[in-house]
């Protein structure tokens, strides 16, 4: 049954749950993570506890979401800073072991129900870079994460092998789809990495729908994946290796030409993109195959400037793993604390990427990409240590602090990406390709779509 304790005033000002309850918060962030929500993916999943404790499954929960926006700190840290904002409130101060217990107690299931339950491109986008002539713009891609090397992970999860020796930690492969345009993850799957990135993908068909194209790099320009794809009523633009033979059906007069792809009629560009700075030139070719196989309606020069946006998935990353988790492995010792971590992880991402949506959103000119991650990150983890905003005023407020603080310091329009991923890091799979330079390039970018490439 659904718990429906009153509410208590912290120190005069916020208002927050009763009782046990009262740590059960997520600062501002639990309007979007509200108690109903909680309650319901306990109930469906059978954890809500059975009498009430001084740690119920609801504030465990939040626990477990508070614990993804603070991961360099012990869990008693974490309820500590639960707690810190709920002066004049008697609160339980448990022991690291009850805190396993609990999280043990609770389990992957309602993390994952309620990943379930938000994820998804952020309500009535309008806004740019999320459409591309009609269609919802969306990537996927895979990237490692580190898990601790405890027995029990090391018997389910690998270390990666590369060319420094065997990596520090074994790791997880993380799989997402994301709209490009606000960088919200509309499904994602995880798994060992003994399975590749095209073994993982499949599972993310299920969130793909008619009006979607999908942006997916060589890696997943398979045969099936594609079919599948297709079979959903989404559209595909993947890069293909440059000596893949692909038929000449017919020629279009932008320069592409129609194909076949297994069972799916396709669309082949041959370009060559050249990148001219104050450091010089580079150029590459590129061979691109879409599903969308009318040259008027979708113009081969404008999907390949649009499969530049193919990179949001690795800002994604990014923000996940080095601006949250700091370039840290996660905590949980075993597979399925480990499941239940990432689940945690994946939901307090997508509600600060939703709440920069909502800000954002209103003012329908600017580009989400100036939105700054860094800020509203932040400003969760001061909400949530002081336990503000947990509710809406009387006057609704549906910007909020942190949609404020964002706008508030918007970022200028993003330079034109002029390097290839490099990782620097000792122990990695990748080796650093000469002189690494971060340093942002003003740039222009010219197109030559290829012809007498063509098979």
């Amino acid at each position: 049954m659904t718990e429906w304790p009153s509410i208590h005033h912290s120190s005069g000002r916020d208002p927050v749950a009763a009782g046990p309850f009262a740590p059960g918060h997520l600062g501002e962030l639990t309007r979007i993570v509200p108690f109903e929500m909680v309650d319901e993916v306990l109930s469906e999943t059978g954890r809500t506890q059975q009498r009430i404790r001084d740690l119920p499954s609801r504030v465990v929960v939040y626990l477990l979401l508070a614990g993804a926006l603070f991961p360099g700190i012990g869990w008693q840290q974490v309820w500590q800073r639960l707690t810190a904002g709920l002066e004049g409130l008697q609160t339980a101060t448990p022991t690291a072991g009850a805190l396993a217990q609990a999280r043990r107690r609770v389990g992957a299931g309602p993390l994952r129900c309620l990943f379930d339950l938000l994820r998804g491109p952020a309500a009535g986008i309008g806004t740019v870079g999320a459409w591309w002539r009609g269609l919802l713009v969306c990537a996927v891609d895979g990237t490692l994460v580190a898990v601790p090397d405890s027995p029990a992970n090391q018997a389910e999860f690998i270390r990666h092998r590369c060319n420094n020796g065997g990596a520090g930690y074994p790791s997880l492969r993380l799989l997402v789809l994301v709209s490009c345009g606000t960088r919200t993850v509309l499904d994602a799957v995880f798994g060992p990495t003994a399975n590749g990135e095209t073994f993982y993908a499949p599972s993310l068909v299920r969130s793909l729908r008619e009006g979607m194209i999908v942006l997916l790099d060589r890696n997943f320009a398979v045969q099936a994946l594609v079919e599948a794809i297709t079979g959903t009523g989404a559209h595909v633009l993947v890069r293909v290796k440059e000596h893949r033979r692909l038929p000449v059906l017919q020629r279009f007069p932008d320069g592409s030409y129609l194909s076949r792809l297994g069972a799916v009629a396709v669309r082949v560009v041959d370009c060559e993109i050249t990148v001219s700075t104050s450091q010089g030139r580079r150029t590459a070719t590129y061979r691109l195959v879409t599903t969308l196989t009318d040259s008027h309606a979708h113009p081969a020069a404008e999907l390949i400037r649009l499969y530049h946006e193919r990179w949001e998935v690795e800002t994604s990353y990014l923000e996940i793993k080095s601006t949250i988790l700091g370039g840290r492995v996660l905590r949980a010792q075993t597979p399925a604390g480990v499941a239940q971590e990432v689940f945690a992880l994946l939901v307090t991402y997508q509600v600060l990427r939703l709440a920069m949506a909502d800000a954002t959103g209103i003012r329908p000119d600017t580009d989400p990409d100036r939105a700054s991650f860094s800020i509203a990150l932040n400003t969760a983890r001061d909400l949530l240590v002081q336990a503000a905003g947990v509710f809406n005023d009387t006057a609704v407020d549906l910007v909020g602090i942190i949609g404020r603080r964002v706008l508030a310091d918007l970022m200028p329009d993003r330079r034109i990406r002029t390097r290839p991923r490099v990782v620097k890091r000792a122990i990695s799979k990748y080796n650093a390709r000469g002189t690494v330079d971060r340093t942002s390039y003003k740039a222009t970018i010219s197109i030559d779509i290829l012809t007498t490439r063509t098979p």
